[in-house]
């Protein structure tokens, strides 16, 4: 396709994008680029805002659900950005567009309980005391996948008890560590990580390797979270993001403040930040109606 490459550098350099949504983005791009081809539109710079919407009611009439919708106007908004940010386009066919009301999902979170339960299962083999570092670093600190996969060996600072995340928007911040985690993570890095690096000890960053001594995957760590659920008889469905649910909603439950939470989880609006409050908020109805005589 024509802008496949600008457009990909585009994402990656400027917005500081994870890969997997600049791989989501392009699709997208391809696809309404072939969409425009039918429609006589040869060059994605002559798209009119009636094409755009012509486009929008295809989707909706391909049954596509509005979360889908809403991430490829996405991605078509931020194509239009870039070709005006280069100079290429004066207008953007786009702007006045809709974005689809989504229905919000329920946070899918994990009580304490079960977090603690979860955390006793891996060993002290040598994956088990890996896995320990995981999923207290993940529970410890909120942070993305994308986040844990590509942290290296030096963003982590266990002496003053603290790790660096690089975020989805290239803004650095730094998250303190609990006890739990800054113990699971000595025993990982000063005992653990060297007999997994093999024969790459001197040029392999990556702080959590797999046994080939390179960095561990998305879909490794999936089926890690997955393994130890299993084993602590969790029911619920366990990812990463449910490890970073539960950690937002336990600050929140004990008293932390939106803000705070917001720098913590890098989210750049705080609207992100808001959907745990209405756990709390059901919790807190809950309790009313079970326990005041008159609820």
């Amino acid at each position: 396709m024509v802008y496949d490459d600008r457009f990909r550098a585009y994402l990656r350099d400027v917005r500081k994008m994870a890969p997997n949504s600049v791989t989501a983005y392009v699709r997208d791009l391809n696809e309404f680029e072939a969409y425009m081809a039918e429609r006589g539109v040869s060059d994605l710079k002559d798209t009119a805002e009636s094409d755009t919407a012509a486009w929008l009611m295809d989707l909706k009439s391909g049954n596509r659900s509005a979360a889908t919708i809403g991430r490829k106007l996405a991605s078509v908004r931020a194509f239009f950005k870039y070709l005006n940010s280069q100079g290429l386009m004066s207008t953007n066919p786009s702007v006045d567009i809709k974005t689809p009301k989504v229905a919000r999902k329920e946070v899918e979170y994990l009580t304490i309980d079960e977090v603690e339960g979860l955390l006793v299962k891996p060993d002290t083999s040598l994956k088990g005391v890996r896995d320990k570092a995981i999923l207290e670093l993940l529970y410890a600190t909120g942070m993305r996948v994308t986040e844990l996969i590509e942290m290296n060996i030096s963003d982590v600072n266990l002496r003053m008890g603290f790790v660096t995340l690089r975020g989805v928007h290239g803004k650095a911040r730094i998250i303190p560590l609990g006890r739990p985690a800054r113990a699971a993570l000595e025993e990982y890095i000063y005992e653990d990580r060297a007999k997994l690096l093999r024969d790459k000890r001197d040029n392999e960053e990556a702080l959590f390797l797999n046994y080939y001594g390179e960095r561990i995957t998305r879909q490794a760590l999936w089926k890690i979270m997955k393994g130890y659920a299993a084993e602590a008889k969790i029911e619920k469905k366990i990812t990463p993001q449910t490890l970073r649910n539960s950690f937002a909603v336990h600050m929140i439950q004990n008293g932390a403040d939106l803000k705070t939470l917001q720098e913590l989880l890098g989210h750049e609006d705080i609207s992100a930040t808001q959907i745990y409050l209405s756990v709390t908020k059901n919790k807190i109805k809950d309790v009313y109606d079970r326990t005041h005589p008159r609820a």
